[in-house]
């Protein structure tokens, strides 16, 4: 069993991997207010302090991805800190931002990349297996991945730095984030990545239509489940004809990863869809609200 939790964090990102593996990894860092932060800093601890082996995804550095980075890094440590390679700059440099840069600089850093390889990551050994994460993008030597690197580095937006992640377990899920990637730039390099079919994605930049996803590239990967982020709703796409959760009205969702099943919880107390199969399951991670079957 492992459990995927995203968070409703206002209009950011914040994620967590609960392995079934002696693994526990973070995707991102957001929160919406001090009550939200404490809660959420809280339940990280607890959880990652009964694994070996821990880790911290940064797709980008905008500050719906990284707020309270600096904090979390003081109160609970950022153990190994996995971002693509890059010298993103920003005209206002806040306590987060400088986190980032120092974590990206430092020597906790492993920079993702198409293919990359890592102990523990995607590799085992003797003393603890992998945690089935496999990187799809960037390809660095691509011309346009390296416009988006320029870009960044005199300070324009770095949401086309964000890393293609998939994290996958043998005869279950396999579950892919993007970040905020944006439409016109992966249909430019869509023919570098090797898209195959996954269970379920999170709508690259929060759903918003300025990252969705065409349609060529959502045939192949053929999600079973689409969750939207947080958003206003006049920004967002709705990826008709998938099955979706909309994290605006649903909340948090938590998906306990059993097997070929996935049984999907979420805080609102009211939020339904028609889609997932009921199997009674109780309440212990929020709203139980069905049962997704591969």
């Amino acid at each position: 069993m492992s459990i995927i939790k995203s968070f409703s964090v206002g209009n950011g990102d914040m994620f967590y991997i609960n392995h079934n593996t002696d693994n526990f990894t973070i995707i991102d860092c957001c929160y919406d207010d001090e009550d939200e932060k404490n809660k959420i800093f809280k339940e990280i601890k607890e959880k990652a302090n009964q694994k070996g082996m821990r880790r911290f995804i940064s797709t980008h550095p905008d500050n719906d991805h990284i707020k309270g980075l600096k904090e979390l890094e003081e109160t609970i440590g950022v153990w190994n800190f996995y971002c693509v390679k890059n010298k993103a700059t920003k005209e206002e440099e806040t306590d987060d931002f400088n986190k980032y840069c120092e974590l990206r600089d430092g020597d906790k850093s492993f920079y993702l990349y198409k293919g990359c390889q890592r102990k523990w990551m995607n590799q085992s050994n003797e003393e603890r297996s992998g945690a089935g994460l496999n990187c799809l993008w960037p390809v660095t030597s691509n011309e346009e991945f390296k416009v988006a690197l320029q870009e960044a580095k005199e300070g324009k937006s770095p949401n086309n730095l964000s890393p293609i992640i998939t994290y996958s377990v043998a005869d279950g899920v396999k579950v892919m984030w993007m970040g905020d990637i944006e439409t016109d730039f992966l249909d430019k390099v869509k023919n570098s990545i090797e898209f195959e079919e996954i269970s379920i994605l999170f709508a690259p930049h929060h759903g918003r239509k300025s990252g969705k996803i065409s349609d060529d590239i959502l045939k192949l990967l053929n999600p079973k489940m689409v969750i939207i982020g947080k958003a206003p709703s006049e920004y967002l796409n709705y990826y008709k004809g998938y099955n979706t959760i909309t994290q605006n009205s649903a909340g948090e969702i938590t998906l306990d990863c059993t097997g070929n099943k996935i049984h999907v919880y979420v805080s609102s107390t009211t939020y339904k869809v028609n889609f997932l199969k009921n199997e009674n399951m109780s309440n212990k991670y929020g709203q139980y609200i069905g049962t997704l079957v591969l």
